[in-house]
């Protein structure tokens, strides 16, 4: 599933877009945005299919299809040991529309939320969106102890959230139980809302273990807010979908008001809650063979960016992007960048502020959600202008 020959080039060059294949003149490989290479589990393609015959499109339940519900409530009980009810799931067009939603529930004018410093831009933009004030966290690559009492101290009558994304985009960083429980204890201490982030929860390498902040105690689980995706876990980011967990009437019911789907403003489309529902109920196969590749491909990455002078890469913990300290190259992100796409014909992020906080600067996120050839090859032509 996960060979060379799977990838279909010419389908990825005039469909993917977001700085992928279909953004670059055809002779760069984009190790961009983390989206896989490779074609969906093909049980996702059959439902779309088979709920498409009949040919009815009609509006579908604002609050969601209950059968993709019960899906999403089944596999946090299962999976994650979180006592999800379905009526407390809502469906939205994407992790990204999820967190902003929350933001928008949650959040007012004046009011602070703290987000991990680097992580993805989506924290800060929704917070920004709706009027608040994001307070940055340093988590550094390879940080071995948290700083709790500094977090604590970041905490004032303005704050209201806290936004946990793990594991940590762009870093990688998987986050102990230990370490949740202390968060979530602050956050019950202070009263504030866990905007808990959970797309990658399916990308960790063993012998690390994903563990669902709602999980550690029912006083942390009452002021978790937690949000889920399905692009990075079964490829389906073009299709828009992922899903909000409340665990409280109050809570849900702020998070349905804000998200605008009662009004058909917003809305979760039918054909993409089939697909994930089937991607939750049919697919884990497809999932755990894709992990397995992950796990070769992060190894291979890891080996091959440290053999590169004045490089230096952690194996990360989860998520498929390496994240590459170049400080030693004693050039920027930008230009470094702007040198690997120019003479090496290769794609990757540069870590501005832009794209993960402040604390990127000095490093290069990579993907590696493709196939041994191709991630190789783009190995070679890095190594090869340096």
């Amino acid at each position: 599933m996960f060979q060379n020959q799977s990838v279909n080039l010419e389908i990825l060059q005039k469909r993917a877009f977001n700085l992928r294949w279909a953004t670059y003149p055809k002779d760069v490989i984009p190790l961009t945005a983390a989206d896989p290479d490779f074609p969906c589990a093909p049980e996702i393609h059959e439902a779309i299919a088979k709920y498409s015959k009949d040919r009815y499109f009609s509006y579908g339940n604002a609050e969601g299809l209950s059968e993709f519900k019960e899906s999403l409530a089944h596999f946090f009980r299962k999976k994650r040991n979180v006592p999800v009810e379905a009526q407390f799931t809502l469906p939205v067009d994407s992790a990204a529309f999820g967190i902003y939603t929350v933001c928008k529930a949650f959040l007012s004018a004046g009011d602070e939320a703290i987000i991990f410093n680097p992580v993805d831009f989506l924290f800060r933009y929704s917070i920004e969106t709706v009027g608040a004030k994001a307070v940055s966290f340093a988590i550094p690559q390879n940080c071995e102890a948290l700083d709790f009492t500094y977090l604590e101290a970041l905490i004032g009558p303005k704050t209201k959230m806290i936004c946990l994304c793990n594991p940590l985009n762009p870093t990688g960083k998987v986050f102990t139980k230990q370490e949740l429980e202390t968060l979530g204890t602050l956050a019950v201490r202070h009263n504030l809302i866990i905007l808990s982030d959970e797309i990658w929860s399916d990308i960790v390498f063993a012998p690390h273990v994903f563990t669902s902040i709602a999980s550690i105690n029912e006083a942390i689980r009452a002021q978790t807010i937690t949000v889920t995706g399905f692009s990075k876990s079964y490829g389906l980011a073009g299709l828009r979908i992922g899903a909000i967990m409340a665990h409280t009437t109050v809570h849900y019911s702020k998070i349905f008001e804000a998200s605008l789907h009662q009004s058909t403003i917003h809305g979760a489309s039918i054909l993409s809650q089939v697909a994930a529902m089937t991607a939750l109920n049919d697919c884990e196969y497809w999932l755990h063979g894709f992990v397995a590749h992950l796990q070769t491909m992060r190894d291979l990455v890891v080996e091959k960016l440290n053999a590169i002078p004045n490089f230096k890469c952690s194996a990360p913990e989860g998520c498929y992007v390496a994240f590459v300290d170049i400080k030693a190259t004693n050039s920027s992100s930008l230009e470094l960048q702007e040198k690997i796409l120019k003479e090496a014909k290769v794609a990757v992020v540069p870590g501005l502020k832009q794209w993960f906080g402040d604390g990127s600067d000095g490093y290069l996120r990579l993907s590696f959600a493709t196939s041994e050839e191709i991630l190789t090859e783009a190995m070679q032509r890095i190594q090869t202008i340096f």
